[in-house]
This record gives structure tokens, C-alpha cells and sequence, in this order.
């Protein structure tokens, strides 16, 4: 229900330009930006794992090709194409929902900062000022954990880019032979991807137990 709640009035206001206006709206129908921080978290981490994936089958895919015994080359060319168009959307995505946890990190950080001030005992305020600096600890981890995972990204994509190109422009098994050479720093890349991933991955899953905790 929440979810389709909040899927409703980010199409109503656009979601673009107006985070202050969908966050205030959002706080009157009782969804936090705490809640909205986490769900975004979650969907971030979710899209990762997803990439993760789509990643891995895409190395897959082109170990498959660089080793065409035979048959319709034609065909492994189009799924190799088709591979690389689906891994940059997840990378997009990856991109998408980092960004997103941004903006509302940065909203419930900026108005817990300010809250902190409006305390008028001093034992209360220094409480918490010491849960802010620790949660944005926790969060300054998490977000850069992601964003070492989501730069690994392009890295991979490119030498991907170029194969299929280099397949397009010559259909033949003895040019496919020629990918080989690039099988082995394509697979370091993706072998990297998948740890930082995976790191990134497991930070996500501590913040949201820390966020369930507090």
C-alpha cells in the first residue's frame, strides 16, 4: 500500500526538480523521510545485486562467443549486443537509485541539524548530536561503498562496447578468434565489479539493520 503510495504522488509531482515539495507532501501523509531513506536504500542495494547479475551474465555471454566453435554467428552476435544494452540499463539504474538515496540523505541529514538546535536541554541535544554523527558515519560508509561498486561499472562496459562493434564489423570465426586476447582483463574487470558489488552490498544490508534498530 505505501509502496503504491509513494510510486502515486512521485508521478503527481513529477519527482524531478521538486525532492522539497515530494518530501513535505509525503511527511503530511505520514511517510518519513526516514522511511523514504530507507526504501531507497533497499531499492539501491536491490538494483546493485541486480547489476551484479546482469554483469556476470554478460561475461558469460562473451566467453561463449570468444570460444564460437561453429553455427550461427550471426545469432551469438545479437545476443551479445542484446547483453551489453541490458547491462548498461542495470548500470543506469545502479546510477539512478544511488542518486536518489543522495537527495534524501541529504534532506534528513540538513533537517536533523537543524532539529538538534531547537533542544533546550543540553543532555538531549548532545544525545542526539552523537546519534546524527554516528548514523551519518554509517552513511558516509554505505554511500561510498556504492560508489565504489557503481564505478567499476563503465570499466567493465567498455571493452564490452567494443567487441560487439568489433563482431559487427567482422562476422567471421577467425576475427572472433582475435576477442580471446581480451577475455582474461575482461574477466579481472568483472571479477572486481562483483567484490565491490558484493561490499557494497553488505553495507547496505548493515545500514537498514541499523536504521530498523534505532
Amino acid at each position: 500500500m505505501k509502496a503504491r503510495l509513494l510510486v502515486f504522488v512521485a508521478i503527481v509531482l513529477g519527482f524531478s526538480g521538486c525532492s522539497s515539495v515530494y518530501y513535505g507532501t509525503m511527511e503530511k501523509l505520514g511517510v518519513h523521510k526516514r522511511e523514504i531513506m530507507m526504501d531507497r536504500v533497499q531499492a539501491a542495494r536491490d538494483t546493485q545485486r541486480d547489476a551484479k547479475e546482469q554483469f556476470v551474465a554478460a561475461m558469460e555471454q562473451f566467453r561463449s562467443v570468444v570460444n564460437f566453435k561453429g553455427g550461427d554467428l550471426e545469432k551469438a552476435y545479437d545476443e551479445l549486443s542484446s547483453t551489453l544494452k541490458k547491462s548498461e540499463s542495470e548500470a543506469a539504474a545502479v546510477h539512478d537509485r544511488i542518486s536518489a538515496v543522495e537527495d534524501v540523505s541529504e534532506a534528513l541529514f540538513d533537517e536533523w541539524r537543524q532539529e538538534i538546535k531547537q533542544y533546550s536541554s543540553n543532555t538531549l541535544r548532545q544525545a542526539s548530536q552523537r546519534k546524527f554523527d554516528i548514523t551519518k558515519a554509517k552513511y558516509q560508509e554505505l554511500i561510498a561503498s556504492m560508489k565504489r561498486a557503481e564505478a567499476k561499472l563503465e570499466p567493465v562496459l567498455v571493452p564490452l562496447r567494443d567487441q560487439v562493434l568489433f563482431m559487427k564489423h567482422n562476422l567471421n570465426a577467425k576475427a572472433i578468434a582475435g576477442l580471446s586476447d581480451e577475455l582474461v582483463s575482461v574477466q579481472a574487470s568483472v571479477d572486481k565489479l562483483v567484490r565491490d558489488m558484493d561490499a557494497a552490498i553488505a553495507k547496505a544490508d548493515l545500514f537498514i539493520a541499523t536504521l530498523k534498530t534505532e
